[in-house]
């Protein structure tokens, strides 16, 4: 199979959104589970406007933006975080952020139980 190059893909594809779906407890907010053995690594896709809450994590979080905008507030100061996009959130600090447009965004967690997933797909 040859390889197939997106231009300006709006959503993950079907290898992406295959893998075991998180539980998310905020509206606007989709994302897939690639575990591994000590940590996580998560697709999220974002509508625009969500927003998450103010919180901290006893593990540093790495992240790049695939797609759309997002302020992030890390400790106190505002980042606009576009395509191309990465960041480091230290262990322990306190961070929120407000998604601007429409977002895909891939997270890393040094922590294998981050999320939780929804049962497994079912498939016939």
């Amino acid at each position: 199979m040859d390889a197939q190059k997106i231009k300006n893909p709006q959503k993950y594809p079907k290898v992406i959104t295959d893998l075991p779906e998180a539980v998310i407890q905020f509206k606007g907010i989709k994302a897939w589970v690639l575990q591994g053995e000590s940590h996580q690594l998560v697709f999220f896709e974002m509508k625009p406007h969500t927003q998450v809450p103010e919180h901290s994590h006893d593990y540093p979080q790495l992240g790049i933006m695939l797609m759309g905008k997002m302020q992030l507030t890390i400790d106190g100061k505002t980042y606009l975080i576009e395509k191309g996009d990465e960041y480091v959130i230290p262990a322990g600090a306190k961070h929120y952020a407000t998604f601007l447009t429409k977002c895909r965004v891939i997270d890393f967690f040094s922590e294998k139980t981050r999320y939780k997933t929804k049962a497994a797909k079912q498939t016939c």
